[in-house]
């Protein structure tokens, strides 16, 4: 595959993922606008050229069947005739010489990464009137294989093999060493015969090359198998396992597209042959692609369950199922369109639609995927749980479920109260499961004929009653006399009990309270009572 390509494609799953699959990766680099090839509006139509020469696509093609089929002076046809050299230029010869090269030291892209529009390519920075379709190796030296466009005598598009593509071809190959397996190995009459202009000898290969790439390819895998659990311990356990399978599939896959593209060229399968497999390698490295995303999607989603599974939190497992069943739509999807613009369909329209589509859709969805989004929001930061006592708004009760669209309640009054999942996320929340300990903050009103040394005894016992009971925390724990008013003596206690259950909390401030209670009445003063004094006078009237 072309290193400049790949260049211009991460992909970045995982570092395996990478080095295992990133030779498919500018298939799927082509979303949404597919290397520029799409159907625009408006584009200026072209009438149709005889040899096909209107697209690089077109072009290649048409060279490669007239070439191989022994006519080359039709194949010259697609060659660049330089202004310069006029009658020198043996163009019959050059197409000859060029159809050798691209036989023994030539690769020429896979039919769904070279441009089938008039304009070529736009976005690989060769210029207007280039594109780039391959590349030829002659003595250690690889050089680009250009294609360029020139006008007719209509003034309509051609695009031709450029002129300096055709100058690095030499004329005469007579030191290069045209024997190929197949034309040692195969008997005469089954490379004389042809089916589809290509010789039998080349068809037969080829599948014996598919059933040995993949047989190759499933020991390999298999191989690594079984030695990463020798090499790595922990690689025969949960989630490992589970991840290497999910590469051992695509990576057979890969390995005998590859096995595939290598043998067939040493073996000497014809060009022609191994450009119309070049799609089907294209379409089966985007499988391989959606095959280990989705595998992986299966394995994090098992992993993820089972831990929210025991920490028993079911919201989150509805959530991670949604999910990934989203995400698997999603890439099937993507993988659907690659794979229909490598065989050749238009998509821009399709990718329209969906986008239309989408819009409307989330128009008419908008609170579901509000609420969506805020049950993703509460499962990811918690602030409650199913079971946890909290107060929300002005509802206070114990979380009951928290579905997908909306949570429920349970009230002190016995009641269920249903939140959409997008309010709640945007609600106050105050969550009384996550107290690890109570206040216990009781205010005391004496009479106000309580003495100062009745106070300061009081003080003292009070904080005694505190200080020795062991779930009251000593730090901080006091009592102080903080006001005399119309209601009497104020005493402020403050402190905090050691438990985070209310009724242990109950049942302790129960028993303090009573023990201060005595305390109180043992001191010789008392509590301060609701009173009022009502002032009668008797109304004179008026002396005459």
């Amino acid at each position: 595959m072309p290193n400049d390509l790949l260049k211009n494609n991460k992909l970045k799953i995982l570092l395996l993922g990478c080095l295992l699959l990133l030779p498919h990766l500018p298939a799927l680099a082509q979303l949404p606008a597919m290397s520029g090839d799409t159907a625009r509006p408006g584009r200026t139509v072209y009438p149709p050229d005889t040899l096909g020469r209107r697209t690089p696509r077109g072009t290649v093609d048409g060279f490669l069947k007239a070439s191989y089929q022994n006519d080359y002076k039709k194949a010259a046809l697609y060659i660049r005739r330089d202004p310069a050299l006029r009658k020198r230029q043996n163009t019959v010869r050059q197409a000859q010489a060029l159809q050798t090269l691209l036989e023994v030291n030539g690769r020429i892209y896979p039919y769904s990464w070279i441009s089938n529009e008039p304009e070529g390519k736009t976005d690989d920075n060769l210029g207007p009137n280039l594109d780039r379709i391959g590349a030829v190796t002659i003595d250690n030296e690889s050089f680009d294989l250009i294609l360029e466009s020139y006008k007719d005598k209509e003034g309509n598009p051609i695009w031709l093999f450029s002129t300096q593509t055709i100058e690095h071809i030499p004329l005469r190959l007579d030191d290069l060493d045209t024997s190929t397996f197949i034309s040692d190995t195969f008997p005469s009459f089954l490379q004389t015969r042809k089916w589809s202009g290509v010789p039998v000898s080349h068809w037969i290969a080829t599948i014996l090359v598919l059933i040995f790439s993949y047989l190759v390819a499933v020991g390999i895998c298999r191989l690594f198998i079984f030695l990463i659990p020798k090499v790595y311990k922990k690689a025969g356990e949960e989630p490992y396992i589970g991840v290497i399978r999910a590469f051992s599939l695509p990576m057979q896959l890969n390995l005998a597209v590859w096995g595939f593209i290598y043998f067939g060229k040493e073996a000497g399968i014809s060009l022609v042959v191994r450009q119309r497999f070049s799609n089907l390698t294209v379409i089966v490295g985007v499988v391989a692609v959606v095959l280990l995303i989705w595998q992986l999607l299966d394995v994090i989603g098992i992993v993820t369950e089972r831990r929210m599974q025991r920490s028993r939190n079911q919201s989150a497992v509805s959530a991670i199922l949604f999910l990934r069943r989203a995400l698997k739509t999603t890439l099937v999807i993507i993988g659907a369109i690659v794979i229909l613009d490598t065989v050749g369909f238009d998509v821009t329209t399709g990718i329209a639609a969906l986008g239309i589509g989408g819009i409307a859709l989330a128009l008419g969805t908008q609170k579901t995927v509000e609420n969506f989004v805020g049950s993703v929001t509460i499962i990811a930061d918690q602030p409650v749980r199913v079971g946890d006592f909290c107060k929300i708004g002005d509802i206070t009760g114990t979380i009951e479920r928290i579905g997908m669209r909306a949570t429920q309640v349970r009230t002190n009054d016995r009641t269920i109260v249903t939140i959409p999942n997008g309010e709640l996320s945007s609600l106050k929340i105050e969550n009384y499961a996550y107290r690890e300990k109570f206040w216990f903050h009781p205010i005391f009103y004496l009479r106000l004929d309580t003495t100062p040394g009745q106070i300061r005894q009081l003080i003292t016992d009070l904080k005694r009653v505190l200080m020795v009971h062991p779930r009251v925390n000593p730090a901080p724990a006091r009592v102080r006399f903080v006001e005399i008013g119309l209601n009497g003596v104020k005493l402020e206690v403050f402190a905090y009990v050691d438990t985070g259950d209310a009724d242990v909390f109950l049942e302790i401030q129960e028993e303090l309270l009573l023990q201060m209670m005595d305390v109180v009445t043992a001191s010789g003063t008392g509590f301060t009572l609701p009173s009022q004094t009502l002032y009668l006078s008797k109304d004179h009237g008026s002396q005459q």
